[in-house]
């Protein structure tokens, strides 16, 4: 997972969810993607062991406006927003969990 340029923040609002208390973990996908499903695993996994981390997953077919803001080009891409809602790493395709915990420690 690498980091974001510049801190781009998102709202609940916009993702149809509400944030995390301290993190949120934000999956986009599209429903042919398979490596989506593992994704999904993965972190709703990692989001019930750490408390106040949400995971909320994002439709990217019916997100087009968002994607396009974000630079979304693939799916699965995966977003940790740190509790303000601001963009602290991001990665697309399938993450590891080690991976995912690791940039989770950044935003909490």
């Amino acid at each position: 997972m690498r980091g974001e340029g510049e801190a781009v923040r998102l709202t609940g609002a916009e993702l149809g969810a509400d944030l995390g208390e301290r993190a949120t973990l934000v999956q986009f996908s599209t429903s042919f993607c398979q490596p989506c499903r593992a994704t999904r695993r993965t972190l709703a996994e990692v989001a019930g062991m750490v408390e106040g981390v949400a995971h909320v997953e994002v439709d990217a077919e019916s997100q087009l406006e968002l994607v396009r803001r974000l630079e979304i080009r693939r799916t699965p891409t995966v977003l940790v927003l740190d509790a303000a809602g601001r963009v602290v790493r991001r990665a697309a395709g399938q993450p590891r969990r080690m991976d995912v915990i690791a940039a989770l420690g950044e935003a909490v």
